[in-house]
């Protein structure tokens, strides 16, 4: 029985390729490397900021990493100050949310985005569709360690069984099955079908819709 959902944000709830790609190319062009392809981010992205940086550096021709300690920092910055731009929900997910809301499902995100970012962008896209944001932060294990989801479900006063995971990357898959959640994987987002498989999920969903209708066969009415 599935009394709760929880979000990544990138790419299963928000589609922030090209957000992420215009904060790392300014800093990649003020370090005076080269800037990076908008689809590239489908693969820096989903384990944290500090390892998007790295892997944007090597690519953009700084493989010592010689820029790392200032390009985290700054992405840092530039996000916690503007962390809208270009970011849009994906088609459905708006729709998605109210149905779960009203079949009694509690909502909460889990992002290694850092956290003041993560709680702008879901105030401003989601405002009180959620009822808790977890971004990434020192007093955390950043996913796929499981602490985020488990610490929702407590907060929820609910199983890790009785949760539904939802994400779009390798990544989630392994923290929602890490946690010992319903790991759902979004085939809307940055990555394919194969990956969402061999990464352990329990079940593809194509669009959000489909988890209405997961919810209605496994939910809490």
């Amino acid at each position: 029985m599935i009394k709760a959902c929880i979000f990544d944000l990138d790419g299963t709830l928000a589609d922030t390729l090209d957000s992420m790609a215009y904060v790392t190319n300014i800093i990649m062009e003020k370090f005076g490397l080269k800037t990076l392809p908008v689809d590239n981010f489908r693969y820096y992205s989903g384990e944290g900021a500090n390892m998007l940086i790295r892997r944007a550096l090597k690519d953009a021709g700084d493989p010592e990493l010689v820029h790392y300690d200032e390009g985290q920092r700054l992405y840092r910055e530039m996000f916690e100050a503007d962390p809208m731009y270009k970011v849009v929900p994906y088609k459905g997910i708006p729709e998605t949310l109210k149905k779960l809301k009203e079949h009694g499902m509690k909502l909460a995100v889990c992002s290694n985005k850092p956290h003041p970012a993560a709680v702008k962008v879901i105030a401003q896209l989601f405002d009180g569709e959620f009822d808790m944001v977890v971004g990434q932060s020192e007093a955390i294990r950043r996913k796929p360690a499981p602490d985020g989801p488990l610490m929702v479900a407590e907060k929820f006063g609910v199983k890790p069984e009785e949760c539904m995971y939802v994400g779009d990357t390798s990544t989630d898959m392994k923290t929602g099955k890490a946690a010992g959640m319903y790991t759902v994987g979004a085939l809307w987002g940055f990555r394919d079908r194969k990956e969402l498989n061999e990464n352990g999920a329990d079940l593809v969903a194509e669009k959000p819709t489909d988890l209405v209708k997961i919810c209605e066969e496994h939910g809490n009415d």
